[in-house]
């Protein structure tokens, strides 16, 4: 499968510097979203990069390793407090373009996953073109899909899980599962929870 193929389209249109960018935890019910920019040496080859779904946790964890050795990248995300204040749309762009301002160097074109790039009230202000399935189809995409995933993963697996042991953090990372879901029937929502994500739960509570 080869990757590389979104970049070279844009590398002949001129542009020469580019970073994927994609964003992870759009869907838990507790914990920030975040997003990813990387720009990597141009048709480097990392064995085994893929969409980081497609990826076992372990795999990613290499990865995250080798691509951080090699590309220039930069981690953001929006938090609890934004995701239930502008929406998850709005926040997922907030922490891409965040992610995009945080690179040392200033690519000349984004490569965004998916086909949104702006909520009601937020959006990519940076140049790029959104790509569908890009995490399976730019290398660069696929890379910042795997840092995304990796920072939020390790961030709920050690800080939440430290700060509130009783929801199991760890095990769910935050997604709705019937362990996460039996926690909070038992304990109630935590300042990490996301309260506009919680509405059904909520309405079926005695």
């Amino acid at each position: 499968m080869d990757l590389w193929t979104p970049e070279r389209e844009q590398w002949k249109k001129g542009y020469s510097l580019l970073c994927g960018v994609d964003e992870a935890g759009a869907g838990p019910l507790a914990g920030p979203v975040y997003a990813a920019a990387v720009i990597l040496p141009r048709e480097i080859g990392i064995p085994g990069l893929n969409d980081s779904k497609k990826l076992t946790e372990k795999r990613r964890e290499v990865l995250y390793g080798r691509i951080t050795a090699c590309a220039a990248w930069s981690v953001a995300r929006a938090e609890v407090e934004e995701i239930d204040r502008l929406d998850i749309l709005n926040a997922r762009m907030l922490a891409m373009q965040r992610a995009i301002d945080g690179l040392t160097v200033t690519p000349d074109l984004a490569l965004i996953d998916g086909n949104r790039d702006h909520g009601s009230r937020v959006a990519v202000t940076a140049p790029h073109v959104t790509i569908v399935g890009g995490d399976g189809k730019s290398a660069s995409i696929a890379a910042a899909s795997i840092l995304a995933k990796v920072s939020r993963d390790r961030y709920v697996s050690t800080e939440l899980e430290t700060r509130y042991p009783q929801y199991q953090f760890a095990r769910h990372k935050g997604y709705g599962t019937k362990l996460h879901y039996e926690m909070l029937d038992r304990y109630g929502p935590c300042p990490a929870h996301r309260r506009s994500f919680l509405k059904k739960w909520e309405a079926r509570r005695p």
